[in-house]
């Protein structure tokens, strides 16, 4: 299979209200994570790295113009990739031990990270025999109801387990943003990886079913709006108490 050179990995795309999308066009959309970056006066925000097969701070010189605050949204492994290139880590306390010590099954790069997970190759000398996520511990621990604070603009932590055990939501509730991660996209949702809960999914889906977004800007797939986040959740909630019964 063909290789890409780390120059071309990564696309960036600026958005409105100072966001940036930044994603890996060669990975696989099932695998592939939206990594966003939002700017502010005193820090940036990064929710989440993609899954570190190319250095993200070497090739998007956007991430080291500042201070940079890096959120793992969750910890599954294309979520948390080059997250130890940053200064500045944080995580909820449920997966603070994974980031800190990852490995291939708490990540669930077993059993999803092989070749067919590329459409193009990783440059050399990369094998997805050999993946493995470098760990680092959080500088910070967070908790639902934190707010990360970027100087002109904060983001409330919501804690939204059900996907995995310590995913957050980041809400912004000036602009109307809602950062997702994996709980909630416009796709098929993950809900039967080894650290689900279904109880704690239906619960984080009544609570964001409730959030007055604007714009949701989700771990997967395209971003999109308030009606469409509540015809999502509406469906899905309708789903599982129709399988109630």
């Amino acid at each position: 299979m063909e290789r890409v050179r780390a120059e071309d990995w990564y696309t960036v795309r600026r958005l409105d209200d100072d966001v940036t999308l930044i994603y890996e066009p060669y990975v696989i959309p099932f695998a592939r994570c939206n990594i966003w970056h939002v700017r502010g006066r005193d820090a940036d925000l990064l929710v989440d790295s993609g899954s570190g097969v190319v250095s993200l701070r070497e090739q998007v010189p956007l991430l080291t113009e500042k201070t940079c605050l890096a959120v793992a949204s969750h910890t599954h492994f294309d979520h948390i990739g080059c997250h130890h290139e940053f200064e500045h880590r944080l995580v909820h306390a449920a997966e603070a031990e994974i980031l800190a010590h990852p490995d291939n099954r708490a990540t669930l790069a077993d059993p999803y990270v092989d070749d067919k997970m590329f459409i193009k190759l990783p440059p050399a000398p990369f094998t997805a025999d050999a993946y493995g996520i470098k760990g680092r511990a959080a500088t910070r621990i967070l908790a639902d109801g934190d707010v990360v604070d970027l100087g002109d603009r904060s983001f409330e932590v919501i804690h939204t387990p059900g996907h995995s055990p310590g995913g957050i939501a980041l809400w912004e509730a000036a602009t109307g943003i809602l950062f997702s991660g994996d709980i909630v996209y416009d796709g098929e949702l993950l809900e039967n990886t080894y650290h689900a809960n279904a109880a704690d999914y239906l619960a984080s889906m009544k609570r964001l079913l409730e959030v007055p977004v604007r714009v949701v800007h989700a771990g997967h797939c395209a971003s999109y709006g308030r009606e469409r986040h509540r015809r999502i959740i509406g469906d899905w909630l309708a789903q599982k108490e129709a399988a109630a019964h």
